[in-house]
């Protein structure tokens, strides 16, 4: 099962940072890529590519003007979307439900407005509380819930830099481009 975010309704001068955001949370916890929809952002999309190629990963920004479209064809291919509101069903209940289909997800997140064709379109309206918060941190917990934590162990392949846990103290292996043939991460 593939996952993808839509970001609906980006507004370049208004929304560069919560869109960013959007963007690093769904590459994070296992996405693997964002539609934005709204205004074209180019410099977010090199921002982030920019981020996945120094981090690792596959992971992909795309421009889709039309996000009708690209409703009907994520739905014509066989995908699922799951669009996260306050006034759907709760994650709790829904998420492993979700879980079970194995067709890929379309994960729609909304901007300004949401239209109501949206909801009409969506497999599954899904409400992270029935209060008003961050697309980001609805994000965050669905995706949580839908990989049921598992996406909390991803290992990030082909990255210039790694972050290795510890308890006190920045530890960062950076990789080593000395020797392109051998390329190894250093602290």
């Amino acid at each position: 099962m593939e996952v993808k975010v839509l970001r609906l309704d980006h507004r370049r001068q208004r929304d560069a940072r919560i869109t960013t955001h959007v963007c690093l949370t769904a590459r994070a916890l296992g996405a693997t890529g964002v539609f934005l929809s709204g205004d074209h952002d180019k410099k977010l999309i090199e921002n982030v590519h920019d981020v996945a190629k120094r981090w690792g990963g596959e992971f992909r920004v795309e421009y889709h003007k039309k996000w009708e479209n690209l409703l009907n064809e994520w739905k014509n291919n066989g995908g699922e979307i799951i669009h996260l509101t306050m006034y759907g069903e709760p994650v709790q209940t829904v998420a492993p439900k979700i879980r079970e289909s194995l067709q890929d997800k379309l994960v729609v997140v909304g901007g300004s407005r949401v239209p109501s064709k949206v909801y009409q379109e969506a497999d599954w309206n899904v409400s992270v509380t029935t209060q008003p918060h961050s697309e980001v941190s609805s994000l965050a917990l669905f995706l949580h819930m839908l990989y049921d934590g598992k996406e909390l162990e991803l290992e990030f392949e082909g990255g210039d830099m790694k972050i290795i846990p510890s308890q006190k103290g920045k530890n960062v292996k950076i990789r080593d481009k000395r020797n392109d043939d051998d390329p190894k991460l250093r602290i």
